[in-house]
């Protein structure tokens, strides 16, 4: 399965990204980067950084700095730390981005592969918006879209109403869903359902001593936010799951529905069931530990 995927790494896309390069069903073809745990720039470093700690030759196509409508982004620090890895500030520069810019790729990946390209946004969703926008045959070239987001029958983790990575982008989210290719959402329904603990990232980094390793490293900073906010003994596989349910979806739980996005007021960003709205694939429940047996023995298999 060719694949790209859009992201903001950020600790959990790091991990999602791991796993994609060990999976043997899936072909890494390139990464697009956007705005959200981290500034795009920093985004874009951090992808090329991956890639070469993988071996990974592909391309990164930087894509928004900002949501529909905004000049302006504040990362998750919090979160993700300063520089998106944790306590690991020292971030080197390594390679370029792509001369297209995301949307711009994306459509032309799209083209080149159609009918078997499937993109995992794993961030806010404008570089999706963007080429949906971009090219009227974007949607229905594509394979599948898998999107890491939104709290469709659960609360959420930016506020009580929304999932991160809908609320960042709320305007896009609603466009996305409301012209979508063939799409299954992955949200806090099934991957807070995904729980991995100190315990699995140490077994990981004693499996997989340079990747795993540094998984193991840079996820401290993220299992304590999970801890101090959360009173969680381990974080969600928010974003590996997303990416695992591209060719395992037979794992997941899955309605039909049609969804729209609050784009204003104290539901910013909140997933709510619109019947007029095209049905997308909504996961709804997921045998979480059978997710991280998977992500530990692909993962491991890295050196």
């Amino acid at each position: 399965m060719k694949l790209i995927i859009d992201t903001d790494p950020g600790i959990d896309d790091a991990m999602a990204i791991a796993y994609a390069a060990a999976a043997p069903e899936i072909e890494l073809v390139g990464l697009t980067t956007v705005f959200g745990n981290t500034y795009v720039h920093q985004s874009s470093r951090n992808a090329r950084y991956l890639l070469d700690k993988l071996g990974l030759s592909i391309p990164v196509a930087q894509g928004a700095s900002f949501p529909r409508g905004s000049e302006s982004h504040t990362p998750s620090e919090y979160v993700h730390g300063p520089e998106g890895f944790g306590d690991l500030t020292d971030i080197p520069e390594i390679g370029y981005n792509h001369a297209l810019p995301a949307a711009e790729f994306l459509a032309e990946m799209a083209r080149v592969h159609k009918g078997e390209l499937v993109v995992c946004a794993i961030g806010p969703l404008t570089n999706i918006a963007d080429a949906i926008r971009l090219d009227p045959e974007f949607s229905s070239n594509l394979k599948r879209l898998v999107i890491m987001g939104g709290a469709v029958f659960c609360p959420g983790n930016i506020t009580e109403h929304a999932e991160a990575n809908i609320y960042h982008d709320a305007a896009a989210a609603n466009e996305v869903f409301a012209t979508p290719p063939e799409t299954v959402l992955v949200g806090l329904d099934v991957t807070l359902k995904t729980l991995y603990e100190a315990a699995d990232f140490e077994a990981l980094a004693s499996r997989s001593p340079h990747m795993g390793a540094f998984l193991h490293d840079i996820s401290r900073f993220y299992l304590k936010f999970y801890k101090e906010i959360g009173g969680l003994e381990g974080c969600g596989l928010h974003d590996s799951t997303a990416v695992i349910a591209c060719t395992h979806d037979p794992m997941f739980d899955m309605a039909s529905i049609g969804l729209q996005v609050i784009a204003h007021g104290p539901e910013l960003g909140a997933t709510r069931p619109d019947p007029s709205r095209p049905s997308i694939s909504v996961c709804r429940n997921v045998d979480g530990a059978e997710v991280v047996r998977l992500f530990t023995d692909r993962v491991a298999s890295l050196p």
